[in-house]
């Protein structure tokens, strides 16, 4: 696993969890274009260039009054071109330029990467062993203020709900140093973006279909979480859900027809990928701007960033 990342001082161990999704349906893999990955030493994430994101239009005041947010199961597990999987990670977040990124089946060494790489962005993982969930804050946008992990208490597969709430860029805190930014974590103050209290979740709901039951569960402890924040709260939760239901008109998010990361003899579509919104009760709402898929071109060594598609989305606030 150490020859997997080129990435110096990464003392991380892999505990790879051998516990992965398996289906009952058929198989049948297309190819799609390419996405240029070349190598690089670091990707400068730090300036907002409106002009690199097609779903950026009109004024600078417009498109800064957008929350931008991309969730993407990354599939650490999968071990085969991941150095060149998170570099096509990487150039995604180049192009769009979220403010937020839900990220899931992360590893040790896949983390230490996008610490090295994304340095314009702020990390909080749900997790150090084995594979886990991570948020990601832009910097020059919003910071960390407090953060949860909540224990899923009959999980199998080491699941868990990852909670952050932000405000707006703050220098006191932008000065802080990782000592002062530890203690912020865990602490609850009154926040905001953009004048709005905001809450952020993500988690990996238990996979498999045998595991519905457990999955109801946990998705039981998510909502009552997202119930539980205050009227003027406003709460966006973000994950790979496992969810399975007949909205073809959605798409699809996992797909072994048109994905051919997965080397099955099954075709299985299902829109695992999700992104619930609730906007606050008081004050000012939230609402949905803009949705698309991401990750649907095949990096140059012909493989796709991830099993699942990335979704991308933005927010009026």
């Amino acid at each position: 696993m150490e020859s997997v990342f080129n990435v110096e001082d990464t003392d991380e161990e892999n505990n790879r969890q051998s516990s992965k999704r398996k289906e009952t349906e058929e198989d049948g893999p297309q190819s799609k274009k390419k996405m240029n990955s070349k190598p690089i030493d670091c990707i400068d994430l730090t300036e907002d260039e409106p002009a690199c994101s097609h779903n950026r239009n009109g004024s600078d005041d417009e498109a800064n009054s957008k929350l931008s947010l991309i969730s993407w199961n990354v599939d650490g597990l999968d071990t085969l071109n991941l150095q060149e999987r998170a570099r096509g990670l990487c150039s995604y977040l180049a192009l769009y330029t979220p403010d937020v990124v839900f990220l899931q089946e992360l590893i040790p060494q896949y983390l230490q990467y996008l610490k090295k790489r994304a340095v314009s962005y702020q990390i909080v993982e749900g997790n150090e062993d084995g594979y886990f969930t991570a948020m990601m804050v832009k910097r020059s946008r919003i910071k960390l203020q407090s953060s949860e992990i909540i224990s899923y208490p009959t999980t199998q597969m080491m699941r868990n709900l990852l909670c952050a709430k932000v405000s707006e860029d703050d220098t006191n805190i932008l000065n802080s140093g990782e000592d002062e930014m530890r203690e912020l974590f865990f602490c609850n103050p009154q926040v905001k973006f953009l004048n709005q209290e905001l809450c952020l979740m993500t988690s990996h709901l238990e996979s498999c279909k045998d595991q519905a039951t457990e999955r109801k569960k946990q998705l039981k402890v998510v909502l009552e979480k997202i119930m539980e924040e205050p009227d003027n709260m406003t709460v966006i939760f973000g994950g790979d859900t496992n969810l399975r239901d007949s909205e073809e008109h959605c798409r699809f998010t996992w797909d072994t027809k048109t994905n051919s990361n997965k080397d099955v003899s099954y075709i299985s579509r299902c829109r695992f990928d999700r992104i619930y919104l609730r906007p606050a009760r008081t004050g000012v709402k939230m609402t949905p701007d803009h949705m698309t898929l991401v990750g649907m071109e095949k990096l140059d060594c012909g493989r796709y960033t991830s099993d699942h598609w990335g979704i991308y989305c933005s927010f009026n606030s």
